[in-house]
């Protein structure tokens, strides 16, 4: 027996059932945390980077831009490494790299080792979001699945909610913002050491015996246990879709359409070029540094919470009306921020300062709180069972892909245009936004993945289509 084997058999010795659940859950979720945190910490950064470095807005982007390239490239590499190691030890492979990247980004002595540094952070983010979702999916048991799925990216939100609080606290003090990205990395590489390995990876290696250990342990029966495993080894065996099946397709052709896009219009709409330089933004429009810091930090705090409740009422509100609620509202904050900042020179009375706040807190809790709850749950719900990893890769490359465009173009397009034009381009995209999810996404909530399936296959996929049909 080798010694994954061993170490899968003895993980959390005496803890089974709910219990199990519930440490699995704490310590894979922390995966998310650091998500948010690495992503986030870098808007307040940037206030004493900018100053100890001297570094104009190219450098800012080339800054910000890494840890999304290095996301690119971790998201696309990780599944080949997680299906040779296991989900087990490729999550605690990237606990180690999210410890380095963080060591290296505090000791950082120059913007190049910087810029690396945080592309080493973006190989762990991409990974993160990559191998852990799919580690608790197939981990728990289903009554838990939806729940646990949507804790990962509310502990991501969370994450950045934590990221702009210990920029607040710790002022210019950069170096120790990224320091304290160590810690739950930490954890996260040591705590999956006592974690059980995924049932479906054991299986898929011929480890069956070790497999139905675990579902016993975490199902808390082994009646149910033996039953799931049937069911795994069924899937197992039967073979999986190609890229050029998910590609060239037809029938496949409206799921790749709503995956890449609601993917991408997550991400041009401005969210997380908010998120990267609201306080850059701000302290160039004039704000004091705490206020750059304090603004933006409200709207992490109201983006945790919609997406705390959003999770909640997803299923019972559905995907299409949840989206169709948050996102117009996003367009008037954007409209209204454009309005307050054209042919501003940084001289805002109180009352526009507080109405700039309020309409940039509002923006980031409806664009962020509606695409962060939908996204992913709708990428995991359109495609096809014998396609489905190979198409949630499509979102999330186009996901990293355009977040890595935003990034890299950000500060430019508000130096050549100005911050107003800037804020009326993210209204107009956040307005095709809508249009794209009215006419192109169809309603999931409430419905088989496999009815889903079928309305692809007869051509009913789309809203349009389903109308023209009945």
């Amino acid at each position: 027996m080798n010694t994954n084997s061993v170490s899968s058999a003895s993980a959390c010795k005496g803890l089974t059932g709910g219990a199990l659940v519930a440490v699995i859950s704490v310590i894979a979720a922390l995966g998310g945390l650091l998500f948010g945190y690495d992503t986030g910490i870098i808007g307040v950064a940037l206030l004493g980077l900018g100053d100890d470095f001297q570094i104009g807005a190219q450098s800012k982007e080339l800054v910000t831009s890494a840890i999304v390239a290095g996301a690119l490239v971790g998201c696309i590499g990780t599944g080949p490494i997680s299906d040779r190691l296991g989900r087990r030890r490729a999550t605690m492979l990237v606990g180690l790299v999210f410890v380095i990247g963080s060591l290296l980004s505090a000791a950082t002595p120059s913007i190049a080792v910087l810029i690396f540094a945080r592309f080493l952070l973006g190989l762990a983010t991409g990974s993160a979001s990559q191998i852990i979702p799919v580690y608790i999916a197939e981990v728990t048991p289903p009554k838990y699945r939806g729940t646990m799925v949507v804790m990962f990216q509310f502990m991501v939100v969370l994450g950045i909610c934590f990221a702009y609080l210990w920029g607040y606290i710790l002022g210019h003090a950069w170096r120790w913002m990224f320091f304290l990205g160590v810690i739950p990395a930490a954890i996260l590489m040591i705590g999956m050491i006592v974690l059980p390995e995924s049932p479906r990876w054991l299986v898929s290696k011929k480890r069956n015996e070790e497999a139905l250990g675990i579902l016993t342990r975490v199902r808390g029966e082994e009646a149910s246990a033996r039953d799931e495993l049937k069911e795994i080894e069924q899937v197992a065996n039967q073979p999986q879709g190609s890229w050029k099946d998910l590609l060239s397709t037809k029938w496949l052709r409206p799921a790749v359409i709503v995956g890449f896009g609601i993917a991408m219009f997550s991400q041009i709409t401005g969210n997380n070029a908010i998120i990267y330089y609201a306080p850059t933004i701000l302290h160039d429009a004039g704000f004091s540094d705490t206020a750059s810091v304090l603004a933006p930090a409200g709207g992490a705090v109201l983006i945790t919470i919609t997406t705390l409740v959003g999770s909640l009422i997803i299923d019972k509100v559905g995907r299409r009306r949840y989206l169709l609620t948050m996102i117009p509202g996003s367009v008037i904050a954007l409209v209204i921020l454009g309005w307050l900042f054209h042919g501003s020179t940084g001289d805002f009375s109180t009352a526009q300062q507080s109405l700039i706040v309020v309409c940039l807190i509002a923006y980031l809790a409806l664009n962020c709180g509606g695409f962060g709850v939908c996204i992913w749950l709708i990428i995991s719900e359109v495609f096809p069972l014998y396609v489905r990893s190979k198409g949630a890769s499509i979102g999330a490359f186009s996901h990293w892909a355009f977040n890595l465009i935003v990034s890299l173009t950000t500060l430019s397009m508000i130096a050549h245009i100005g911050l107003s034009y800037a804020m009326w381009v993210y209204a107009v995209i956040s307005v095709l936004a809508v249009l794209f999810v009215i006419f192109m996404v169809p309603e999931t909530s409430g419905r088989s993945l496999e009815e889903i399936e079928n309305d692809l296959r007869h051509h009913r996929f789309f809203p349009s289509s389903k109308k023209r049909t009945h």
